[in-house]
């Protein structure tokens, strides 16, 4: 259990310094001391940085996966309630890490091997392959039209990470608009309707 404590308290100083600094000024020294931490001991869980960076984002995406799949497989739930509700957990999500996705296009830009090694570790083709049977099956019982679940995936990160990745512009235009929640309830009524009006039959 300390352990993993110690493991945990790493990731989440690492995680702060990442979105802080970018992945090339951070520095492991920095992360041991606000992680409570001695720098050998850091060393000894992750290695490096770069472990480090692979490990968060690994989570995050894998969270990520599973929040949307449990709404979208949820067996209880109408079809389209179900895509609602993936739809407003993704923007959940980006709201709970709102610094995320402008700090992933960074290290695409600069760093994009890390990204790379990460990638494949998530199983995006079986989730994609699983909404794809909720897709076919729903349209053959006339509850939806048959569009390709890569599409539909597409559609809805681009419309939730827009205001996110567009955030500082949109805070000099309109305001601060993403801190207030109000905001987010209002995007997730918009986007959800955009959404599903590319569903219905």
């Amino acid at each position: 259990m300390n352990e993993l404590n110690t493991e945990q308290r790493i990731l989440m100083a690492a995680e702060a310094e990442f979105l802080a600094k970018g992945v090339d000024g951070a520095r492991t020294t920095s992360i041991a001391r606000a992680a409570g931490v001695t720098h050998a001991m850091l060393h000894y869980y992750f290695r490096t940085k770069e472990k480090l960076f692979q490990q968060i984002i690994s989570e995050k995406f894998s969270h990520l996966q599973g929040i949307m799949l449990t709404s979208l497989l949820d067996s209880d739930k109408p079809f389209m309630e179900k895509v609602s509700r993936a739809i407003e957990q993704h923007l959940d999500f980006l709201a709970a890490n709102p610094d995320l996705p402008r700090f992933l296009l960074t290290v695409m830009s600069g760093r994009p091997e890390l990204l790379k090694e990460v990638f494949p570790t998530i199983n995006v083709g079986g989730m994609t392959s699983v909404i794809q049977s909720e897709i076919d099956r729903n349209a053959q019982a006339g509850v939806c039209r048959l569009i390709d679940a890569k599409m539909l995936l597409l559609d809805i990160v681009s419309l939730n990470v827009f205001s996110f990745v567009a955030a500082p512009i949109i805070d000099i235009l309109l305001g601060s608009l993403i801190e207030n929640p109000d905001f987010i309830e209002r995007r997730k009524k918009n986007n959800v309707e955009i959404i599903l009006n590319k569903l219905r039959p």
